[in-house]
This record gives C-alpha cells, sequence and structure tokens, in this order.
C-alpha cells in the first residue's frame, strides 16, 4: 500500500502512471529533493497485485510511479513538468509500444492542491500548442499503491543496456527528444 512518510512530516507523495514504470523512474530519480522513487501498481481493485495480473488487464491497476519528495526542494509543479516530458499525452490507449489499460498515462493525485497543479498544468500543457491532438491523459484521486515486485525496482540501474535498448525500441526515447529536447 502507500508508503509510510516516517516521522518526517516535510516530505509529500506524488504518484504518476506514465506507461512502462521501467521509463518513469529515471528521469525523477536524479533531482535534488526526490528521497525514493518506487515501481508498482495503483487505480485497480486487485489488492496486492502481481506483474502478470496486472498485464492481463484484469486488475485495473496501471504500471505507475510512487514519488516521495521533500516540496522545498522539489516542487510538485516541478514534478508535474518532468512527468509530461516523459510521456505522450495524447495517447488514451497506452504509452508507445505498450497497449491496453494497464499502460494509460494518469496522474494521481493525493491533496486538493496537487488535484488543482495538475488540472492547471494539463491545461497549460493543452493551450501551448505543442500537442496537435487533445490531452488525453487523466488526472484522478490517488488510490492504493501496492510496490511492484523486487526485480522491477530501480530496473535502470540493474539493467542498464536492456531499460536504454527498451527505452530506444519502444518510441520512447525518440519522442521524448522530438517534442522536448
Amino acid at each position: 500500500m502507500t508508503e509510510s512518510l516516517g516521522h518526517d512530516e516535510s516530505l509529500a507523495v506524488a504518484t504518476f502512471a506514465g506507461g512502462c514504470f521501467w521509463c518513469m523512474v529515471h528521469p525523477f530519480d536524479q533531482w535534488p529533493g526526490v528521497r525514493r522513487v518506487v515501481s508498482g501498481y495503483t487505480g485497480g481493485t486487485t489488492v496486492n497485485p502481481t506483474y502478470e495480473e496486472v498485464c492481463s488487464e484484469v486488475t485495473g491497476h496501471r504500471e505507475a510511479v510512487q514519488i516521495t519528495f521533500d516540496p522545498r526542494e522539489m516542487p510538485y509543479e516541478r514534478l508535474l513538468e518532468l512527468f509530461w516530458q516523459q510521456i505522450d499525452p495524447t495517447d488514451a490507449g497506452g504509452q508507445f509500444v505498450d497497449r491496453g489499460s494497464s499502460y494509460r498515462a494518469a496522474i494521481f493525485y493525493h491533496t486538493e492542491e496537487q488535484r488543482q497543479l495538475a488540472e492547471g498544468s494539463k491545461a497549460a500543457l493543452a493551450a501551448s500548442g505543442r500537442f496537435d491532438r487533445p490531452i488525453a491523459t487523466e488526472i484522478l484521486p490517488a488510490a492504493p499503491f501496492y510496490p511492484a515486485e523486487s526485480y522491477h525496482q530501480d530496473y535502470y540501474k540493474k539493467n542498464p543496456g536492456h531499460y536504454g535498448r527498451y527505452q530506444q525500441g519502444s518510441g520512447r526515447l525518440t519522442f521524448v527528444q522530438r517534442h522536448w529536447s
């Protein structure tokens, strides 16, 4: 379930679904103020789902990352900017080569302030003219978050060669470079 923030009341949590969770850890992991990025599952009905169950599209869960951060060092608004720059926000059917409901992009808000900031960032992106299709990314209330199996955690560090090939082969890297570089 959602990670405990321990005794440090100054930390906050952000949850983003952006397709394959392997590709959503590294963009956040390297920033000051980000304390932890966990790959997992959220938004569905199955308690403690497995990777195989989520991929079978029967749980209602999406692959996601949950980020524990210090908003004094890394404002939520900056996390939102980084999130948008990792996905195709116009794709309602998944992300890149990963298709299906478990790969659909979403922002899961934990507070009313996060909801308002997410809605504002989505509206600003839509108004920017950067994309020629409507922004399809959903903004949803946070649901229980279940960490993925240990072999999925920090995948880019454990398997850098495969991670790089996947990021390139999936079309994500090319898309991000074309739209955000």
